[in-house]
């Protein structure tokens, strides 16, 4: 059976997607990506080591299911942030019996109050 992916957005890599929803990692980042995190709050929170994490948040954003930003600036240097950028993901088959996902991306894809974060004061 053929697979199809269909989204409100952009087109992601269907092989990407699956992956990263089978791994039990990016499944525990992307639950507490509710808003934006840096990496480091996100290690903690998820209880995984920094190079754990950043690579599994290279996944996410490889798979279009998350995103980064850059945050206020402290001292000379930029904090990058993470955000989940989906409400919700379904697989399902269709009248001709392919697979199909669907992925629903946030309603604003701006991060909405959280893209004022990426201004510098």
């Amino acid at each position: 059976m053929p697979l199809e992916f269909s989204s409100s957005g952009d087109r992601a890599d269907l092989e990407r997607v699956i992956t990263v929803l089978d791994d039990a990692d990016c499944r525990g980042i992307i639950s507490i990506l509710e808003e934006p995190k840096t990496v480091p709050e996100i290690a903690d929170e998820a209880d995984l080591p920094l190079s754990t994490t950043y690579r599994k948040l290279d996944l996410l954003t490889e798979a279009e299911l998350a995103n980064e930003t850059v945050g206020v600036r402290q001292g000379s240097h930029h904090k990058s942030r993470y955000v989940a950028d989906f409400d919700r993901i379904a697989i399902s088959l269709d009248d001709d019996r392919e697979f199909r996902v669907d992925i629903d991306r946030s309603t604003n894809q701006s991060l909405g109050i959280w893209s004022n974060a990426t201004r510098e004061f």
